[in-house]
């Protein structure tokens, strides 16, 4: 079914999008160096490559999805790594991005 491995690959797909750009703001931001800005880039090579392995096979299609994953993502990564508290209009507009996503990814297609 699409759904299993859909949503598995999106979820890996924000861990190393959303993990590369952290260890990038780790790197310069932080002053942790250029190990952590190194790994971020090979993570964010890896978020392009997981990409690619979504069973639809429309570019477009996939990367909006994925915007909505990102978005919810971003602020799951923030309160897990940086003890970021997200207010209520974060996690509504969490919850509309994930329902875009659901709209965008799974909704039946007419033919």
């Amino acid at each position: 079914m699409t759904l299993v491995r859909s949503v598995p690959l999106f979820a890996l797909a924000a861990l190393a999008e959303i993990g590369g750009c952290w260890l990038i703001w780790q790197g310069v931001r932080e002053h942790r160096g250029l190990v952590w800005t190194g790994a971020g880039a090979v993570a964010l090579g890896l978020y392009g490559f997981v990409a690619t392995l979504q069973p639809d096979p429309h570019f477009g299609r996939v990367l909006a999805a994925y915007g909505g994953v990102f978005v919810a993502g971003s602020l799951a990564w923030g309160m897990v790594a940086d003890g970021f508290r997200p207010g209520r209009y974060d996690y509504l507009g969490a919850a509309i991005c994930l329902v875009g996503v659901a709209v965008i990814m799974y909704a039946p297609r007419g033919g």
